[in-house]
């Protein structure tokens, strides 16, 4: 059995009626629990817990300090390509954008690494498009091997992989993997993936589970937020995560909760996620999953990114670039536009401003070098 069954049984509930159906006594008693059930998370997520969002976000706060204590995890991700066969509606990468593609070579790996290793950082995202012909598991194991001698935490952001080849890259030296699912809703993924691999939505959606099953020490998932109701694609999010931390418990299973950025073409999300929305996902995901570390990228402007860093968040991005050897070359296209484009010293400056103590990797003290 995989989440595939337990997502089946979840897209047959009522969500439109459903969501209506929560009181505020449903949110209050969920508040009251350790643990809490599917039924506490559709509460969180409904409109009846839009008042209690105060009272919401101090238990989150209470609960974030008791597992993570006040540090903050930094990372920067590095763009190894971007080729890529799928026609995505949504990303700049598609395959039906016509703009010269890059992928690096060990020499410009290596340059990459070493100006992103001069910041401080030691946690790297490494990154391609989907292209098992231009980028496969191969090239990324070779990139890996470079990427170790200046970080010792490497995780992996790329196409779907068999378990095999996850534990090759594990072997490696591979420490992490994300995976987007995109969007949880089948119709919706069918209409945003037009053509290419990535158009197989179940195999997207058990990548995940085959990372845990080659050993990966994390393994961090999430929805593209604004594909489709926010609200139902947060509760399959946190359902996946749960499924996974369950079966999987030696596996660090976190979360992220992108919202869509503007990017090369012209494609207008359905689901409009305002800040607030975004406040109320992150809460939900913090009481649902106390122990899962929540990512919070570059995708927020800085002014939100400062005020998120209390409710729920572990792990951020700085000193950013969605480019294509992006930290040491110009010219490149962005995956998406980014919104916080604030150095890793001045994300640095602004947690230690909020009595949060910056760390690079399993807890250990960044030092950034004067």
């Amino acid at each position: 059995m995989s989440f595939y069954e337990t997502l089946t049984r979840l897209e047959q509930l009522p969500y439109e009626s459903l969501w209506q159906q929560f009181q505020v006594e449903d949110v209050k008693r969920a508040l009251c629990k350790d643990r809490l059930d599917e039924s506490d998370l559709l509460a969180l997520l409904s409109p009846a817990a839009e008042p209690c969002l105060e009272e919401i976000a101090q238990r989150a706060q209470r609960l974030t300090r008791t597992h993570f204590g006040h540090v903050m995890q930094l990372f920067t991700p590095m763009y190894l390509a971007d080729f890529c066969v799928n026609h995505c509606t949504y990303c700049s990468f598609s395959s039906i954008y016509d703009f010269p593609r890059k992928k690096l070579t060990p020499e410009e790996v290596r340059q990459e690494a070493i100006a992103i290793s001069s910041t401080g950082l030691r946690h790297l995202l490494v990154l391609t498009g989907e292209s098992r012909s231009d980028s496969p598991a191969s090239y990324v194991k070779e990139c890996v091997e470079i990427l170790h001698e200046y970080f010792p935490s490497v995780s992996i952001e790329v196409n779907p992989l068999s378990t095999e080849e996850y534990r090759e890259l594990r072997e490696a030296g591979v420490d992490g993997l994300t995976l987007y699912q995109e969007v949880y809703h089948q119709e919706t993924y069918r209409k945003l993936h037009v053509k290419g691999p990535k158009r197989v939505f179940r195999n997207r959606l058990d990548a995940p589970e085959r990372g845990c099953q080659a050993g990966f020490r994390s393994v961090n998932i999430g929805a593209l937020l604004g594909m489709y109701d926010w609200r139902q694609e947060a509760f399959m999010t946190a359902m996946h995560a749960r499924y996974l931390q369950d079966k999987y418990p030696e596996c660090e299973i976190g979360l992220s909760a992108p919202r869509f950025r503007p990017y090369l073409g012209e494609f207008n999300p359905d689901s409009d996620v305002t800040d607030r929305a975004l406040v109320q996902i992150i809460l939900a995901y913090r009481l649902f999953l106390p122990r899962s570390g929540i990512t919070l990228s570059t995708r927020e402007p800085a002014s939100l990114r400062n005020h998120l860093i209390h409710l729920g968040i572990t792990k951020m991005s700085a000193g950013v670039s969605t480019e294509v050897g992006g930290h040491t070359q110009d010219g490149g296209t962005p995956q998406f536009e980014i919104s916080d484009e604030r150095s890793v010293e001045e994300i640095t400056d602004m947690l230690q401003a909020n009595g949060l103590q910056p760390v690079f990797k399993d807890w250990d003290l960044l030092r950034l070098q004067a």
